[in-house]
């Protein structure tokens, strides 16, 4: 089977969590007899070169390729990497006002019906959580059945990590781990260093850090602390990245919301205590083995660091992640997901 993996043309430049689904379900979908080719919006593309398609992010940035690749009658199967806050009842509400202003006039374009527009043209939608799947059938009214969970995965090599290399450079273990982009409101790094200040134990934030207001906000906060650490990023594939997380105590991601954090899943896999978001399906993926905080409140958010660095740590969320979320387990769901769409003609 031939399948074109295709996104936002940004999608290099922001990195993050979707660029390693991407590529880490490209490389295990080899096992399975799928052979990945990416999408070149400079070459040609015609209806025959591939048997279908893979869209992964339903938004503004996919819009138009989604929409000719239906024109084109590819089957198109859609990762729609979605959350809100907001329930499936408020988005639904959001959705049907929407249409009734676009038919008002052209040009207004509003996130959930383009969301929804890209949704309706997939022959499969392969949501990250039940929680993404409820907003994409309730909220967004597509029909459930060609909606079917894929979780996110994480590589095993993140399993047998060595913290030797992390700590050589930088001399401290057992410090509390955040990893991900400085400068996105989303991921509410500002309000965890907040929450650092008082902490008496050394903490390291790896990431991208984004210029501007909140992102030079959060790099003039973490100047204050003499025991936070700030290191500019690191590539998902860097052994370095994976020494960090076998050499931290606790992870934290107190995001507004996450679908559900593969870093997360990383440094869980490596053995780390986990403290996260409830928001983003992230309960299904960690259960009782990780502590929840509330993102907007920093009080909550030391308060769960806290009790995470107080328990000891244990093998059960590690195997746990191993057992259910290697992307060769996430490979075969998508694979099976798209031998189904085939089967049923791509419609």
């Amino acid at each position: 089977m031939n399948v074109t993996f295709a996104c936002y043309q940004a999608i290099s430049i922001l990195r993050g969590g979707p660029l390693t689904q991407i590529r880490s379900t490209a490389a295990s979908l080899s096992r399975h007899d799928v052979a990945v080719a990416y999408f070149d919006p400079w070459a040609p593309f015609a209806k025959g070169q591939c048997d279908l398609v893979h869209l992964f992010g339903a938004n503004i940035g996919t819009y138009h390729l989604a929409r000719e690749i239906r024109a084109l009658g590819v089957p198109m199967v859609v990762s729609p990497i979605i959350f809100s806050r907001h329930s499936s009842s408020f988005i639904a509400r959001t959705r049907r006002a929407g249409k009734i202003l676009t038919g008002v006039g052209k040009g207004i374009w509003l996130d959930y019906g383009i969301t929804a527009d890209i949704c309706s043209w997939a022959s499969c939608v392969l949501p990250n959580t039940e929680a993404e799947a409820e907003i994409v059938r309730n909220g967004l009214g597509i029909d459930g059945k060609k909606v079917i969970v894929v979780p996110n995965g994480v590589d095993d090599r993140f399993y047998s990590a060595d913290p030797a290399l992390f700590t050589g450079k930088y001399g401290i273990r057992d410090f509390i781990l955040n990893v991900g982009h400085t400068g996105h409101v989303r991921k509410n790094v500002l309000a965890l260093i907040m929450a650092l200040a008082t902490i008496d134990r050394p903490a390291v934030i790896i990431g991208r850090i984004i210029s501007g207001e909140y992102g030079d906000a959060c790099r003039r906060e973490a100047a204050k602390y003499k025991h936070i650490l700030l290191i500019d990023g690191l590539d998902n594939t860097s052994e370095m990245l994976a020494s960090a997380y076998a050499a931290c105590d606790t992870f934290v991601l107190p995001s507004l919301f996450e679908t559900p954090g593969i870093a997360a899943l990383e440094a869980g896999l490596a053995g780390a205590k986990v403290v996260i978001t409830p928001y983003g399906g992230t309960t299904e993926y960690f259960g009782a083995m990780a502590e929840y905080v509330e993102p907007t409140s920093v009080a909550s958010i030391r308060t769960g660091i806290l009790a995470a660095l107080a328990k000891p740590k244990t093998t059960m969320l590690r195997e746990h992640i191993r057992r259910n979320y290697l992307w060769q387990t996430v490979a075969k769901k998508t694979a099976d997901a798209y031998r189904k769409v085939l089967a049923d003609g791509g419609a």
